[in-house]
């Protein structure tokens, strides 16, 4: 693992070339933050089967993904994608048959990673950077397109949070809304509830609707901290939430299309 740490925390984040074995055609492979700790309150973040045991797909700690956007190979190629901060997929057999390759700088509180991948007419350089300054970790993404062809990108933050000590989970800086369900609720005070809690089994899925126009804020509710704090420097799009016993997260989606020699910038900063 990598580390940043300062007086406060340290923050553990997944080498994706010594720990391969930790990943899989889900999540970014750089800039993977595996988990955050208070060096006196212990670990702030879970996952769906953390601490009993650890998977590729369900993962731990704050993985974000672009798997829902694979780049396509040739009709000829059946099954052959390029996953973006992954590497070259066959999503028949769910494998990744080559990683892509890291230039990585790291240092005591910023870290950035650096790959070039490309497929047919598709070129793309992605650039990671994961910054600590006080109690706050910044994730922030560039991805600029150098191919034939414009990219579509889906991406998405999973910050897995352990479960809080009373039903209260988040609340947003905008409305939400969502359809009568059987895991949550939303609050009078705004908070997203959970419900018939805590038989809550394999879990509960449930997109929000909501008419966000400004960047996003969320308040999130902890058991060891109380309440800590997320920013998106974006819009989300598609915006669903996801608990289950171990765990709750949302998953707010920044969606774009990056058009030939273009590139888009954005990224999210966690308050804890």
């Amino acid at each position: 693992m990598y580390e940043l740490e300062n007086d406060q925390l340290n923050v553990e984040i997944i080498d994706p070339s010594a720990e391969q074995h930790l990943l899989g055609t889900r999540y970014c492979t750089g800039g993977y933050i595996f988990q955050v700790t208070d060096r006196e309150r212990g670990p702030l973040l879970s996952g769906p089967t953390y601490p009993e045991s650890f998977n590729v797909f369900d993962g731990q700690g704050i993985p974000d993904a672009f798997n829902l956007a694979p780049i396509e190979g040739s009709k000829e190629q059946d099954g052959c994608v390029l996953i973006i901060g992954i590497g070259q997929c066959d999503t028949n057999k769910n494998t990744v048959e080559s990683f892509c390759v890291w230039d990585i700088h790291s240092g005591e509180q910023e870290i950035s990673f650096r790959t070039e991948q490309s497929l047919g007419p598709y070129r793309l350089t992605l650039e990671r950077k994961v910054k600590l300054i006080g109690r706050t970790l910044k994730s922030e993404i560039r991805l600029a397109n150098n191919g034939e062809k414009s990219i579509e990108v889906r991406w998405f933050p999973h910050p897995f949070y352990p479960q809080p000590d009373t039903d209260e989970l988040c609340r947003f800086n905008t409305d939400i809304s969502m359809p009568a369900n059987e895991g949550f609720e939303l609050g009078r005070n705004g908070f997203v509830n959970r419900k018939n809690w805590p038989d809550w089994g394999k879990g509960f899925y449930q997109i929000l609707d909501h008419s966000q126009q400004n960047n996003l804020v969320i308040l999130q509710k902890h058991p060891v901290l109380g309440l800590v704090a997320a920013t998106c420097d974006y819009v989300p799009g598609f915006f669903p939430i996801w608990g289950n016993t171990n765990t709750f997260s949302w998953e707010p989606f920044m969606e774009c299309k990056v058009e030939i020699d273009q590139e888009r910038n954005w990224g999210i900063s966690y308050e804890f």
